[in-house]
């Protein structure tokens, strides 16, 4: 784990599928988290219970038509460990030798 991750409230580095649903809250208003991915297929509620359980994601609104969807927002934690993702990940291309 890169060093900048100890300094995210000591949480460890969100899985691939965290990632994916959290970054696609950081261009929407209010940080709105998706329902579905991009190939339409319903976002696992797993993936979203522990982004809540990690603090990176929280409820927001109640969704009268489906009350069993969770229907979430990016949290400031949520953002500052996509920050660091984002920084860790600009590290990593730097290092990177690139291949023409």
């Amino acid at each position: 784990m890169p060093p900048e991750w100890h300094n995210v409230a000591g949480m460890a580095k969100p899985s691939t599928s965290q990632i994916r649903y959290l970054r696609r809250g950081i261009s929407q208003p209010g940080g709105k988290l998706p329902l579905f991915d991009d190939e339409g297929q319903e976002i696992d509620v797993r993936t979203i219970r522990a982004c809540v359980k990690a603090g990176w994601a929280e409820p927001w609104v109640a969704n009268p038509l489906k009350p069993d969807w969770l229907v979430c927002r990016l949290t400031d934690q949520g953002r500052a460990v996509m920050d660091r993702l984002a920084v860790s990940e600009a590290k990593g291309k730097e290092k990177s030798p690139s291949v023409d």
